[in-house]
């Protein structure tokens, strides 16, 4: 499998296959072709037969010089389990490390379980919320559109 910087090219290929990738949940919304024109510097994918199995969209924070934000991740079911999201976030770890930058921050939704615990194994620390919903702090309505999402943090060393 390769790993290589996201282009503008991949745009199309992923968004007709992430709601699979998600069970059918709509995810295609969050993922305009803006972010595959310019931050193809900090996301990457992962082939497999020159299909793309796995990617990672992140960027440098413009108002936080010490701050990495990944903004999306999504690794396709069949792949599941292989290493490639923990891969991923690694090769997005150095670069920010590269950079001088010291803290990740990322976000999910509460129903998505095997998101948390995957950011948990990562090292990721929740930021308190505003709410517990099962044991774990939610940020509620965090985008002003009813969703409410879990923030995570890490500081790398």
């Amino acid at each position: 499998m390769r790993e290589r910087l996201l282009s503008e090219a991949d745009y199309l290929p992923l968004i007709q296959v992430m709601d699979d990738w998600w069970g059918g949940r709509p995810m295609r919304a969050l993922l305009p072709r803006l972010f595959f024109q310019h931050f193809q510097d900090t996301s990457w994918v992962i082939e497999h037969q020159n299909t793309v199995v796995a990617f990672l969209v992140g960027f440098y924070s413009q108002t936080d010089a010490d701050l990495g934000y990944i903004h999306f991740v999504g690794v396709h079911p069949a792949y599941r389990t292989q290493g490639l999201g923990t891969r991923l976030y690694r090769t997005f770890f150095d670069a920010m490390g590269a950079s001088g930058r010291h803290r990740v921050e990322t976000i999910t939704s509460p129903v998505n379980r095997g998101s948390i615990a995957f950011h948990q194994r990562m090292g990721f620390d929740f930021v308190p919320g505003d709410a517990i919903q099962d044991g774990i702090p939610v940020h509620q309505n965090y985008d002003g559109r009813g969703g409410d999402r879990v923030l995570f943090r890490k500081t790398l060393p």
